[in-house]
């Protein structure tokens, strides 16, 4: 969604609302999609005394494997998108401000660069999933495995002291 501001920009006190569906099923992260369904994003850019912010909330769901069990996480998520926006920057970059010299904003964009900065880096299906066994592989949330925690190399003679 592109959206003109030039006469946001011109006009104090001028509010354009918005509120659309986004596509990000083709952004990958860590190689698969998690991202199925549209993203809702709605909310508005306004002109306070000169000051021109862009305020939103984009929601989703997302699904992908628990990073420790594998088993399937499928969570809603709500993110806020907050900018001010300004035509030109006089010093360098500045994080605080977000530059649109051509009047024009791709508003997909800037919620797909948001989404992807605010999105967990492991997905969890729970804070206390206990993953899976390294050695035999069983999915230790749902049953405890009999394997032996494997020995140090380093510490195997001293193992074999005790034993005599």
């Amino acid at each position: 969604m592109i959206i003109e501001l030039e006469s946001i920009f011109n006009t104090d006190g001028m509010k354009v609302p918005f509120d659309y569906e986004l596509s990000l099923a083709s952004v990958e992260v860590s190689g698969y999609a998690p991202i199925a369904d549209p993203v809702r994003v709605s909310g508005c850019i306004e002109n306070k005394a000169g000051i021109v912010n862009l305020t939103a909330k984009a929601d989703l769901v997302y699904e992908a494997p628990c990073d420790r069990c594998a088993q399937n996480v499928k969570r809603e998520f709500s993110f806020p998108v907050e900018h001010t926006l300004v035509v030109a920057l006089e010093s360098g970059d500045n994080d605080d401000f977000l530059e649109v010299p051509n009047m024009r904003l791709n508003l997909d964009e800037l919620v797909e660069e948001d989404v992807n900065l605010a999105l967990p880096t492991k997905y969890l299906c729970n804070d206390e999933c206990k993953g899976l066994c390294p050695t035999c592989g069983k999915n230790l949330n749902e049953h405890q495995c009999d394997c032996k925690a494997p020995i140090d190399p380093r510490m195997e003679v001293l193992l074999k002291l005790l034993e005599e």
